[in-house]
């Protein structure tokens, strides 16, 4: 009984103090201390223990500021101002809400109140050093819920450092509750503006201006994918990161295998990282000062850091999911003391976008194909960068938001105080964005911005809004034009792209619940890595092709050969361009196996623990000759479709060390980042002797088949593979066919040919007894084979045809796969 008067006791003194410690506080405790405050208590209380690092400090209570309003009758006079409030009307709403601020900031604190900061303050100093510096933060009672961020709405102040100045900077934070944004954002969702109350938090500073900080979720932020943490990172404080001001570095990094002691650091993408944030000595508490070019083109964060960070994000995520009860994704600033190298999370909430978002519906944007000219002739051929459906020259492009594609007219604004010229509708183009545009950004039929990163301020409303945006093109304010017509594409992975005129698009949504699985595997053709965690969300059983060329063309761009003798390169100018684009890497060879192996485990990972097949170079002497340095180290053949290809390189003294550099690559997936779901496949293999040559190869760099349960799959294109089936099977777990090159084979025909392309038919008699007879020898001996070319895809016959003869897969191109899943499952039900 006494416990529990106890407990009660403590809950309303609580309740009634004016400042609480983090210690003291926590998730519950919202209500009291607003979200902010409440999760920098919470985490200290049950994460330290568990290596997570937050830095200490205190926060004034909801009831300290109900205590300030209500002791200076401040409430009648902001509901009479408020009463004719139209936040639609931005004038009337920037009106009132100087008049709503300047009501509060010239009212002074109530004497108590002022002494309670004061005093907290000093205890603070005690800890550390007199005049400690401190972050002073703004801390709403309806921020940082699952359904709300309020990213940004209330001020922040750092390096504030006298008692003094922390009283200044919570009153300042106090009248930010009543900012145009602040007002509009709480009406948009539904809050009471008198029923919201904030607190403040002062929390001990990192001194990351000396080193580094940013934005981290739990969950990447535009596909939704769970596995994979996103961890963003910038020189300095870390304001810039969040209020888009510069474009950060981005890691992906894998959680399955994370929290199983690998190394799975899956993508790095370097940022731009012009400026970085500062103390400032001057009349200012900080500045932003130029960032050199040198610290520029590195890496903000090593390995090491960001393995950590993404350690911490898994904690957190986790405890926050056992305290809502549920799956609960965050959103979370970091930053590292240049002085102690440590590292801290400064905030914690829970993520508002994908954690709201219907599972069960599949919604997809994508071209509509050939309507744009209108004529087949006049279509330009795609380059390698976009989708086979898009156009292929943008305006601009930046980092994608959402994955959705908007047209509309241009509207570019230089300054804040420009936005009453914005027009419902209307593609707002500018600089950056902060909460004072987001009385306009809820209009927007999309957003681009030249700064900023996919965790900066326009892209957390951006995705709030449901508005695509795409951010950090550095040059969109130049290239656009206001009353240009133009289309925002956020549906080509993670590359946003702008593009000229209104293009036709359209919008698919499918039920999942409503789609049939089968037993015929039904996996999928994966090239492009940035779209790799998109695609995972139709449903699949894996991937049955994962092309290695496109991540050599689009990512690498170099012939391995020619970074493994950079040195003997004869061609100056080429040797320049090599050295720009591997200006990080001294050890040149190593930025070939780096960009492979990221592109493989961004695949491998978005598909885990599904099996991801992963075809290694196919490229023909003349497609590897256009690659950076390839010239010097390709012959030129008459006929390099059947010339040298696949298999026949990987043993061969003129390429034996570059497809060593694809094994490693393979390897470091498969046992670093320990996705071991990860089966390379073999490609244009001639004869299970040259298998037998490929699979020693592999073995001498690493790849020993059988160890760790490594499978080596063959592909089967060649007449040769079906006749010898059976002797293949000795060599290698199992097959894929390839029909594209196994028709032209067997029809004896170039598919590259005009003049013979009305020929080329996989449903041609001679094709099917290829494919009937190479199952039929691959079962007797209990290896798997499916089929991986095109003709599944665009044939719903071929694939009844596939099935009936009892194939074990079916990879097809992502738009196909539900179409096909549904036939396939109508043919399943008939046999």
């Amino acid at each position: 009984m006494n416990e529990v008067a106890n407990k009660n006791t403590r809950e309303s003194s609580k309740e009634q103090a004016l400042v609480l410690w983090f210690d003291d506080i926590g998730i519950n405790d919202i209500p009291i201390v607003g979200g902010k405050n409440a999760s920098l208590g919470e985490m200290i209380g049950q994460l330290a223990s568990r290596g997570v690092n937050v830095p200490t400090g205190f926060a004034t209570t909801a009831y300290a500021y109900r205590y300030f309003i209500q002791s200076a009758g401040l409430e009648e006079k902001l509901r009479n101002l408020f009463n004719d409030l139209d936040v639609d009307d931005l004038q009337n709403l920037r009106i009132r809400a100087r008049k709503a601020r300047k009501l509060l900031l010239h009212t002074p604190f109530p004497r108590d109140f002022r002494d309670a900061i004061a005093k907290s303050y000093k205890k603070l100093c005690e800890r550390y050093n007199t005049d400690t510096d401190v972050a002073v933060r703004s801390s709403a009672t309806a921020e940082d819920l699952p359904d709300a961020s309020f990213a940004g709405q209330q001020e922040t102040y750092l390096n504030v450092t006298t008692a003094e100045e922390v009283l200044a900077a919570t009153h300042r934070c106090f009248a930010s509750l009543f900012t145009d944004r602040a007002i509009s954002y709480r009406h948009t969702k539904g809050f009471d503006h008198f029923e919201v109350a904030i607190a403040v938090g002062v929390q001990k500073m990192v001194r990351s201006d000396l080193a580094t900080s940013g934005v981290m979720f739990s969950i990447e932020t535009e596909s939704g994918f769970k596995d994979a943490a996103l961890i963003t990172a910038a020189y300095g404080l870390g304001e810039n990161v969040v209020q888009g001001s510069v474009n950060p570095d981005e890691y992906h990094v894998f959680k399955p295998t994370l929290i199983s002691g690998y190394r799975p650091i899956i993508d790095k993408r370097l940022g731009s990282k012009e400026i970085k944030m500062i103390y400032d000595d001057g009349s200012k508490n900080v500045k932003n000062v130029s960032v050199p070019a040198a610290q520029r083109a590195k890496f903000a964060l090593n390995d090491e850091d960001i393995l950590q960070l993404a350690r911490w994000a898994c904690l957190i995520e986790d405890h926050y999911s056992n305290v809502h009860g549920k799956y609960t994704p965050m959103d979370m600033e970091w930053a590292k003391d240049g002085i102690t190298n440590e590292l801290f999370i400064v905030q914690a909430r829970p993520e508002t976008v994908q954690s709201q978002k219907l599972s069960n519906v599949l919604r997809s944007y994508k071209f509509v194909e050939n309507k744009r000219q209108g004529d087949k002739e006049n279509i330009s051929t795609p380059s390698p960068h976009s989708s086979p459906s898009s156009p292929s020259l943008p305006l601009t492009t930046g980092r994608a938001v959402g994955e959705a594609i908007s047209n509309g007219k241009a509207r570019v604004i230089a300054d804040v105080s420009q936005i009453e010229q914005f027009q419902a509708g209307e593609i707002l183009v500018t600089d950056r964005t902060d909460p004072d545009w987001e009385p306009i950004m809820k209009k927007a039929g999309a957003i681009v911005t030249n700064s900023g990163g996919r965790t900066c301020h326009a892209a957390i409303i951006a995705r709030e809004l449901g508005v695509p945006a795409i951010v950090g093109c550095d040059n969109a304010t130049e290239v656009l034009k206001t009353s240009q017509e133009i289309t925002v594409s956020c549906a080509e992975g993670e590359e946003g792209k702008v593009y000229q005129g209104l293009l036709p698009f359209e919008v698919e949504e499918v039920q999942l619940e409503d789609v049939p699985r089968t037993q015929t595997q039904i996996l999928m053709n994966v090239g492009n890595p940035q779209e790799a965690f998109r695609l995972s969300t139709i449903p699949n059983d894996g991937v049955g092709l994962a092309r290695t060329e496109f991540i050599i063309a689009n990512q690498i761009q170099i012939h391995p050969m020619a970074l493994l003798y950079f040195d003997k390169l004869e061609d100056e100018f080429v040797k320049g361009q090599i050295a720009k684009v591997t200006a990080l890497y001294e050890d040149k060879p190593a930025y070939f196996v780096d960009k492979l192996a990221q592109g493989i485990a961004r695949i491998t990972a978005a598909f885990y623990p599904k099996p991801v097949i992963v075809r290694m170079s196919d490229f023909k002497s003349n497609e590897y000759a256009n690659l950076l340095g390839g010239r010097q180290f390709e012959p030129n053949e008459e006929n390099p479709m059947l010339g040298w290809r696949g298999a026949a390189r990987y043993y061969d003294e003129r390429y034996r060390e570059g497809f060593a550099l694809e094994c490693q690559a393979i390897k470091r997936v498969r046992e670093e980042m320990g996705l071991t779901n990860l089966i390379p496949m073999i490609p244009f293999c001639r004869t299970p002797d040259e298998g037998g040559l490929v699979i020693k190869e592999m073995a001498k760099n690493g790849l020993e088949q059988g160890v760790n349960n490594l499978q080596v799959y063959v592909m089967c294109e060649l007449p040769n593979n079906v006749i010898m089936a059976e002797e293949f099977a000795q060599v290698f777990d199992g097959f894929s066919i390839g029909s594209n090159d196994l028709t032209q084979l067997t029809l004896g025909l170039d598919r590259d040919s005009s003049l013979v392309a009305r020929l080329f038919d996989e449903r041609s008699e001679g094709v099917k007894r290829m494919v009937k007879l190479a199952i039929q020898s691959v079962k007797k001996h209990n290896r798997k084979i499916g089929i991986c070319g095109q003709a599944p895809s665009d044939y719903p016959e071929f694939a009844q045809f596939l099935v009936e003869e009892g194939i074990d897969s079916i990879s097809l191109n992502p738009d196909s796969v539900l179409k096909t899943m549904l036939e396939v499952a109508k043919v399943e039900k008939n046999l």
